[in-house]
This record gives structure tokens, C-alpha cells and sequence, in this order.
């Protein structure tokens, strides 16, 4: 069955210089990955290759990027960008392309989107987290929403590093590397992705821009789990909104299963949201490429052939405009 995944990523030796250059770290567990996230040929193409993987989408994992300069993250992004276009290019039946954006100055932003899909033919873009300690239903981010509805391409949601102040609030004084482990993947990333999608759907957002799709990753990062008691106790609040909060994950909101690969979670995702909703992803490589495409195998007895299929790649292929296998 072909594989269609969206949060695969990568970084470019320009990318790695100008953000260890500004004072960033980057935590041991995501450093000893750097071999893998470098590699935009023929190791990644062997890795896909290995765990059966037909076509990645690929990401810029931007840590440290919140931490530049306008001035140097915008051309920065525009660089990373045309490297991955030019991976593409030597890789177009394997390779798609998500576009790095520098949100410190929106605007030039929203053109360097509409560069990456009409020029580069990119499917979309990847924004993360918090910007500046702004969560981007902020009004200033306006115009790169605006930018992705335009050219009706979907935006996926990734986590990143909590602001200074909640790291310190919240992870600090655990022994070891506890404390950073806790306020991302093991539990950080997940909690503040959920509440930022959250602030996105209450804000208007997408009563604004009604043809805008987001995708989030980790199996719904909380939501789906927590939908109908959020839904509950906001929409009462939000007269505002043209539906309840949980039916924007039918109309505007895509979920992936990255970094998930047990059934439960996928259970209540569709058992929420529904099978249309939902799509394949590893977090490649973070996640290996064969640990997800086992758990996709897996579920030869919990969804039928046809359902198998859209969260293997028919769903990506419609969302992504994709050629159809």
C-alpha cells in the first residue's frame, strides 16, 4: 500500500551556523540526530526505502529560529527553502516540500509562501509554536493565514521549545534532563500545541478564512481525547464562532499520527474525529521510518481496506494535492 507522510524533517548546514551562532542549544537527544537531519538524498531516500515509505514531506525542524533577527531569519528561510527545492528536484516522485517561514516579519513571509507553492511547489507550510512569545492567532500573523487560504494550502502546526518563562515555571528544578525531556516530547510539545490550536479555533480564525486548513500532528496533541469537554465549555463562551468548537475538526482541521504508533490514541481519534480527518505521519527522524510503517501495518484488522487506504495516503493526496496513486 503506498505511504504518504507530513512531518519528516530536516536542517541545512546554513540553518545549523546561523542558529548555534545566536547562543542556541540544541538538546542532546535532537543533536545526535543531526547526521539523519542533514541528509536530504540518498541515506533519507534509503531510510524511506527500509520502512517502506513511498513519499515524505519535508520540514524544517526550526529550533532557534524564534531567536533571530528579522533581518537574518528572513533570507535564512529563503536559502533553506531553495535547498530543499533543489532535494526535490532530485527526488520529485519521493520528495515533497513544506515551506520554512520566518515569522518576525509577517509579511515578508506571506511572500516568501506564495513563493514556495507558486515557484517551488511546495504543499504547504510548516509554522511552530509561539513566535516572540506571541501564539499566532495574534492579529500581526494575519497576513501569512491569509496568504495560505489564498493559495489553498494547508499549514501544519508543530511544537516547539516553551518560552523562557514557562520553562521556568513549569520544568524547572527536575534532576538531570527531566525537566527538558518533560516540556517537549514527553509531555510540553503536546500540551501547549493542543492549547494553541485551541486559541486559533476561539479567536475566529477560521470563520475569517473558512477555506483554511490546518494539520496537527501527534495524533491530535491531547485533543481529540478532550474535545467534548472543551467543546463544551467554550462554545458557550464564544457566541462568536459560527459552530461549536469541536466541528471545526470537521471542516478545518487535519490530524496526523507522528510519534504515535499505538492503537488507542488512533481509536479515539477516529472514534472523534473520523477516518476522513486523519492521516499517516512518522516524525522521521525522530520517529524511525520502520516503527511507523509497523504500526500502519497493524491495523489490517481495525479499519477496513477502504479506511486503511485514506489514512495511508488518500487523505494526504486530497489535502496535499497530490497525484492520486
Amino acid at each position: 500500500m503506498r505511504t504518504v507522510t507530513l512531518e519528516e524533517h530536516f536542517v541545512t548546514e546554513s540553518f545549523v551556523k546561523a542558529t548555534e551562532g545566536s547562543g542556541h542549544s540544541v538538546p542532546a537527544p535532537i543533536a545526535q540526530l543531526r547526521p539523519k537531519l542533514l541528509d536530504l538524498g540518498a541515506g533519507r531516500i534509503a531510510a524511506m526505502d527500509e520502512g517502506a515509505i513511498d513519499f515524505q514531506v519535508l520540514s524544517l525542524a526550526s529550533m532557534g529560529l524564534d531567536a533571530l533577527a528579522a533581518d537574518v531569519a528572513t533570507p535564512l528561510t529563503r536559502d533553506v527553502n531553495d535547498e530543499l527545492a533543489a532535494a526535490i528536484s532530485a527526488n520529485p516522485k519521493r520528495l515533497g516540500g513544506f515551506a520554512a517561514l520566518a515569522l518576525q516579519d509577517p509579511g515578508k513571509a506571506a511572500q516568501e509562501l506564495d513563493r514556495c507553492i507558486t515557484r517551488l511547489g511546495f504543499r504547504g507550510a510548516l509554522l511552530d509554536g509561539t513566535t516572540g512569545g506571541l501564539f499566532l492567532d495574534d492579529p500581526r500573523f494575519l497576513p501569512v493565514w491569509e496568504a495560505a487560504a489564498a493559495l489553498r494550502v494547508p499549514v501544519y502546526l508543530h511544537p516547539a521549545p516553551p518560552p523562557e518563562k514557562v520553562r521556568e515555571a513549569y520544568y524547572s528544578g527536575l534532576p538531570g534532563e527531566l525537566g527538558m525531556l518533560l516540556s517537549i516530547a514527553g509531555w510540553g510539545w503536546h500540551a501547549e500545541t493542543g492549547l494553541h490550536t485551541l486559541r486559533l479555533i476561539v479567536s475566529g480564525l477560521f470563520d475569517r478564512l473558512p477555506d483554511l486548513q490546518l494539520i496537527i500532528g501527534h495524533m491530535g496533541e491531547g485533543l481529540p481525547y478532550a474535545l467534548a469537554r472543551c467543546s463544551g465549555v467554550l462554545s458557550r463562551a464564544a457566541p462568536h464562532l459560527r459552530q461549536p468548537v469541536s466541528e471545526y475538526f470537521q471542516s478545518n482541521i487535519y490530524v496526523t499520527t507522528s510519534g504515535y504508533f499505538t492503537p488507542p490514541p488512533l481509536r479515539c481519534a477516529l472514534d472523534v474525529i473520523g477516518i476522513d480527518r486523519v492521516m499517516f505521519s512518522v516524525d522521521y527522524p525522530f520517529s524511525p521510518n520502520t516503527n511507523g510503517r509497523a504500526f500502519l501495518d497493524s491495523l489490517t484488522g481495525i479499519l477496513s481496506p477502504e479506511d486503511h487506504a485514506k489514512l495511508a495516503h488518500r487523505n494526504a493526496e486530497k489535502v496535499l494535492k497530490l497525484r492520486a496513486s
